[in-house]
């Protein structure tokens, strides 16, 4: 395959330069190279890109939407790169930059951005909606940007109090009998939950608010008789919620909350001749007004690229061995 080149002038705006496309080290530059098979080198303010055609077209374009995110002031790291070259790759609706142009803010001005297109309209779907369902695989960012959501809600005070309920799908042990207080016999089960909100409040603002009870970790199992107004609701893994249970769920919603539901329907754990309420819902509430659906694939998986391929694979699998 013959190889070409190109020289790319570069046109950074006041206060930004080219540093900030290299990286530490020139290290963004060389992902860049290693991930197309480019030679990239560096002219003052402009670039020369040398390989295939096909490749050096793909940087060209990569490194001018590298250039309007710094620009706009979005600063770019490795996860910033990587997630732009997959938005590229991925032939998104929207451009890597509109994407990381939304966010939420969180303990101390930490901004949480979407790092997907799909991650971007879940985002903007709870702004507009009251009830929100996401589904999708393991690693799309369903539990945490909900929880992102709730805490920003809490601190702009648009709710008092956040209350997070997963189903207990409990193996040999009942609930009752394990030891201590309802936080310690749920615990195990709500793990990744407190790890997320101890990333965006921090161990002791948490404690804090829970002892409080401005922030309320309980099972599904709990919720019944209540009605919970000024409150943002999650819902995790609903996928092992029945169908009875959904419905007790969702009708303890009361004024000025909302809810955000979120499982993976692949991934049910429930006994064989039960059936999920995630998957029984979407034939009752779809096209009600208030309510809305997002789907999100493997293209919003952001954890390690292999995950996206075990999903993937799975997937295929699966569709191979059904009847």
């Amino acid at each position: 395959m013959s190889s070409i080149k190109q020289k790319i002038n570069l046109d950074f705006s006041s206060g930004h330069s080219i540093a900030e496309l290299l990286g530490d080290r020139d290290e963004l530059i060389k992902i860049i190279e290693e991930k197309y098979n480019v030679g990239i080198f560096i002219l003052g303010d402009s670039l020369e890109i040398s390989g295939s055609a096909e490749d050096v077209n793909k940087v060209t374009g990569l490194v001018d939407e590298l250039v309007l995110q710094i620009n706009l002031g979005q600063f770019i790291d490795r996860e910033k790169l990587y997630d732009s070259i997959k938005i590229m790759e991925n032939k998104a609706n929207l451009k890597p930059h509109q994407i990381f142009s939304d966010s939420v803010v969180v303990n101390n001005g930490k901004k949480i951005k979407p790092r997907t297109e799909g991650q971007k309209k879940y985002i903007d779907s709870i702004k507009r909606n009251t009830i929100v369902f996401s589904i999708g695989p393991a690693g799309t960012g369903k539990t945490y940007l909900a929880l992102a959501a709730a805490v920003e809600a809490l601190r702009e005070d648009i709710i008092g109090r956040i209350i997070l309920v997963k189903p207990v799908v409990e193996a040999g042990e009942k609930l009752g009998f394990l030891p201590g207080d309802i936080y310690d016999k749920v615990n195990p089960y709500l793990r990744p939950l407190y790890d997320a909100l101890y990333e965006m409040l921090d161990i002791e603002k948490f404690q804090q608010y829970r002892d409080m009870g401005i922030i309320e970790v309980v099972p599904l199992a709990y919720m019944r008789g209540r009605t919970l107004n000024d409150s943002f609701i999650i819902l995790d893994e609903a996928q092992n919620s029945s169908p009875e249970q959904m419905k007790m769920f969702l009708t303890r919603l009361g004024f000025g909350s909302k809810m955000v539901v979120t499982g993976d329907i692949t991934q049910v754990d429930l006994p064989s001749d039960k059936q999920s309420g995630l998957i029984f819902v979407k034939n009752i509430l779809d096209n009600i007004e208030g309510i809305e659906f997002v789907y999100l694939t493997s293209k919003d998986i952001v954890r390690h690229e292999l995950v996206q391929k075990i999903v993937d694979a799975y997937r295929k699998y699966g569709d191979k061995i059904k009847p």
